[in-house]
């Protein structure tokens, strides 16, 4: 079997995967979020953290709930990491140091799992399970619930109450994360994935030498690693590690597992705004540019250059031979286009234009189909903006799921799609306009302005995928790339909770001969369009001096 149709295959598998998942796992997070009961479990939560699940929040007061819990989790994993050396299950690990203690805290926090050192060399059992694990449940469960909240601003009409946040944050995690990831931890454990707590012990190799290497509750973490679009790896290989990821079987699990909640929960959209035909709209726009990205992916890996890699046989450099070019261009697309941040191949020693793919699906704002919760919001703030080009293209006021789009409204989208573009494109430029960043770059010229700009594209739209090659473990890079997470996490999260807010306040316009049909393809060529335009206003630039310059110089 040709390379080629190997990944077809496994592209196609994939999807039908995906397709059967769709329903059922929609309708039950739909069920989730809208059920008045509360489980048994859920309740000693409720009481433990003084929390009345049933109180309605306006979304102040949901916003204080959301980042008063995450500041709580800044501060926890913060002072976990620093009292290392005393904990139990250390290894033998020292404390980390206080920057890339901070650069940690605000990663796994901010959904992003940036990581700026060496898991398996610095990271014990208690951190990593106590500390990095935790925060893969609930910082999904963040965005899982800010998605939900934005999802009732449309459905709701003459109040400001988009539910409680609390609530919200335990059904995310007790009903939804937990028993998914508990049976995709079975899987990964039954195909080779280590689970365990042993300590640090020799290996032999085949030269004669000797390796070091420690246990840990890998699939376990590795499950709700991809499944909550964290992407933070037990080892510095990450998804390339067999430990990890073993073989080309569990490589596809792990991709399904990353796209499963984000693709689903367009089908949730639907069944709690009353019209599943408005939830396919938004799915049919995050899937033909997930398609087409990969598609395009493929295309740049295949198509090779040179007597190198035409003995290989394709871009083989910095790829596993257990998944070859198809499996790790699947497997790249679905980590960009997401805010996953793991990988199975390093995205540096990919062609120009294949490195340049995967820094555009970030650019994107990852919303095809997006984080666990986040590329559902952001998906669902891009339609706001096109039903408003369409209003201004037919001179009409514009309209979504029966809410006009008045100017408060699209303040706060036009804010929301500003933030990570001025976060990015600052960061950036700063680092190469001062002189000791640029010592971090491991190549010079478009290549090494792309390290720094992959790590900054990253950071601001939570991704956590490394372009590999750029030395992170700075103050500098500490220091902003943290920064970066949290302001990215953080601040597209006010203006959602208040775009919600306002939608919620309203009452329903009545569907006439003039409005737009959101719900047919003609919209969801429109949305596409405008994601496209929108993005590729903000970065070609950018790219130019990047990939581009480099792929096209290839």
């Amino acid at each position: 079997m040709s390379p080629v149709l190997a990944g077809v295959l496994q592209l196609l598998a994939l999807i039908a995967a995906l397709a059967l998942a769709y329903v059922p796992l929609g309708n039950h997070m739909a069920r989730v979020y809208s059920s008045p009961k509360h489980l048994r479990v859920e309740r000693w939560i409720y009481k433990g953290i003084g929390a009345n699940p049933d109180t309605q929040m306006r979304w102040p007061a949901y916003l204080r709930g959301v980042l008063a819990f995450s500041v709580a989790g800044v501060l926890f994993l913060y002072l976990l990491q620093r009292l290392q050396g005393v904990l139990p299950g250390s290894l033998g690990f020292a404390a980390i140091d206080p920057d890339q203690a901070f650069n940690t805290a605000a990663s796994f926090v901010a959904n992003t799992n940036w990581q700026s050192y060496y898991g398996e060399q610095a990271m014990g059992h208690v951190v990593q399970t106590a500390g990095l694990a935790v925060q893969n449940f609930v910082s999904a469960a963040v965005g899982m619930a800010v998605a939900v909240a934005l999802v009732r601003g449309f459905a709701r009409s003459r109040t400001g109450e988009l539910g409680n946040f609390w609530a919200d944050l335990v059904r995310g995690v007790v009903r939804v994360l937990l028993p998914i990831a508990a049976v995709a931890a079975v899987v990964l454990v039954a195909c080779g994935a280590i689970q365990n707590f042993s300590g640090i012990h020799e290996v032999g190799q085949f030269t004669g030498g000797t390796q070091e290497w420690n246990g840990g509750a890998v699939a376990s973490q590795e499950a709700i690693k991809e499944l909550g679009t964290n992407g933070g790896g037990y080892f510095n290989a990450n998804s390339a590690h067999p430990f990890e990821n073993p073989s080309p079987f569990t490589n596809l699990f792990e991709i399904f597992l990353i796209l499963l909640i984000p693709f689903a929960l367009t089908r949730t959209f639907g069944v709690m705004v009353g019209s599943v035909r408005q939830g396919y709209a938004i799915l049919g726009t995050m899937a033909g540019i997930w398609v087409g990205f990969t598609a395009l992916m493929m295309w740049t890996e295949f198509t090779h250059h040179g007597p190198a890699l035409d003995i290989a046989g394709a871009s083989m450099e910095g790829k596993e031979v257990r998944f070859g070019v198809g499996g790790s261009s699947i497997f790249a697309v679905a980590t960009t286009l997401t805010s996953t941040g793991a990988v199975d191949s390093f995205h540096s020693s990919y062609t120009g234009l294949g490195g340049g793919i995967t820094m555009l699906g970030m650019m994107l704002g990852e919303i095809a189909p997006g984080g666990t919760g986040s590329g559902l919001y952001g998906m669902l703030v891009m339609a706001v903006i096109a039903v408003f080009i369409a209003g201004l293209m037919v001179g009409r006021t514009p309209e979504y799921l029966g809410k006009k789009i008045g100017t408060r409204e699209i303040k706060f989208a036009a804010c929301y799609i500003l933030i990570t573009p001025t976060l990015v494109l600052a960061f950036t430029a700063a680092a190469m306009a001062l002189p000791t960043p640029g010592d971090s770059m491991t190549n010079s010229g478009a290549h090494g302005f792309s390290e720094i700009l992959y790590a900054y594209t990253s950071a601001s739209n939570n991704n956590g995928s490394a372009f590999a090659g750029l030395n992170a473990d700075t103050q500098w890079f500490n220091t902003t790339l943290g920064l970066a997470m949290l302001l990215g996490r953080f601040l597209p999260m006010v203006f959602v909770l208040a775009l919600a807010g306002s939608l919620a306040e309203q009452k329903p316009v009545p569907v006439t001969a003039g409005t737009l049909r959101t719900e047919k393809p003609l919209f969801t060529g429109l949305l596409v369009g405008a994601i496209l335009i929108v993005t590729g206003l903000t970065y070609f630039p950018a790219l130019a001096l990047g990939p581009l310059a480099e792929g096209l110089a290839a």
